[in-house]
């Protein structure tokens, strides 16, 4: 139970976080440069490197517990975003010289993500009537 709460409480200030920057970046962003999804690309490169760095770091060298791992790792990385467990997950594979698998997730990650979009799209205008 303790390890449930801790991934929920992490999740949500993982989740407000996200909300949070990607309103501050795409409105500081999207007057000057134009219309581009600054700010999941922010929270993307962002719990990219926040998962790896606690996950190498803090998690492996401090010693914390189980349940802080949880509540930072699974928690607010996987509410903020899901990216960077894809990210850190490939560069695993990778590094371990398994280019094959690194190859294969990243194409089924990419593909399969951009191919469940279109069927939301669709499935949405179908049953909504719109697009």
């Amino acid at each position: 139970m303790e390890s449930l709460i801790a991934v929920g409480v992490g999740g949500f200030f993982g989740a407000i976080a996200r909300y949070v920057l990607t309103l501050a970046a795409n409105h500081a962003l999207t007057p000057a440069l134009g219309a581009f999804p600054y700010g999941t690309l922010l929270v993307n490169v962002l719990g990219s490197f926040g998962l790896a760095l606690f996950g190498l770091w803090f998690g492996e060298r401090a010693g914390l517990s189980p349940q802080l791992r949880l509540l930072v790792g699974s928690g607010f990385f996987g509410a903020f975003t899901t990216f960077s467990a894809f990210a850190n997950e490939s560069y695993v594979l990778a590094s371990e010289g398994k280019i094959a698998l690194f190859l294969l997730n990243a194409i089924l990650n990419y593909g399969l993500c951009l191919l469940g979009v279109a069927l939301g799209v669709l499935a949405g205008s179908r049953a909504f009537g719109a697009a």
